[in-house]
């Protein structure tokens, strides 16, 4: 037991007559690890990328709906009425009084 760790330790398997073996798993595993590394940063850059877009979904929904509530507001009749008057534009008080067109025959 002594020994296979001194050996470990001394890196014999590196060195030995069987050790294209031994480099060749080693290198897979080191690409492997890279390969790994790689997707997970691939990973935590496109959940960045997704919370910050999930921010801004949130901010543009609120403002939104900030925007629609005052044109709503300044929509209503009364809203209108008093930015009229502002100008001195009032309400008339005769009412609107229907005009009917008749067509003749000979045009």
């Amino acid at each position: 037991m002594k020994e296979g760790v001194y050996a470990i330790l001394k890196a014999k398997f590196l060195v030995s007559q069987d050790s294209v073996n031994n480099w060749g798993v080693i290198v897979f595993l080191v690409f492997l690890s890279l390969v790994m590394i790689a997707n997970i940063h691939f990973f935590e850059s496109k959940l960045t990328k997704i919370v910050k877009l999930q921010g801004e979904i949130k901010e543009l929904r609120s403002e939104f709906v900030d925007v629609r509530s005052r044109l709503m507001q300044l929509r209503m009749e009364s809203s209108v009425s008093k930015k009229m008057e502002e100008i001195e534009i009032y309400p008339s008080d005769v009412p609107p009084v229907r005009i009917k067109v008749v067509k003749s025959e000979n045009n």
